[in-house]
């Protein structure tokens, strides 16, 4: 190996790289929201819509819907309120 080969990112620690596509179509926008939501709150993490708006754009996800829609659709999903999802059993 050669100095500048060893000077150079290696792509399997590089932590800079974003592992979603910059711009996602709306369908698969929502499964991202609920899936890192999700991811937030097991990590014990702030999970609400701005703190949530914040993780995706740190994850390079451009066109970012506002914190007012991510709101909604996480109340779409029954993810408000500390909950990790609908349970019929609840609204009997």
């Amino acid at each position: 190996m050669n100095q500048t080969q060893l000077n150079e990112p290696d792509p399997m620690f590089d932590d800079t790289t974003t592992t979603c596509p910059a711009i996602l179509p709306r369908q698969d926008l929502e499964k991202v929201i609920v899936l890192e939501r999700l991811d937030l709150y097991n990590n014990e993490k702030p999970c609400g819509a701005s703190a949530l708006r914040r993780h995706l754009h740190s994850l390079g996800v451009q066109h970012l819907p506002s914190a007012s829609t991510i709101g909604r659709i996480l109340t779409r999903q029954c993810l408000t309120n500390g909950r990790t999802g609908y349970y019929p059993e609840d609204y009997r």
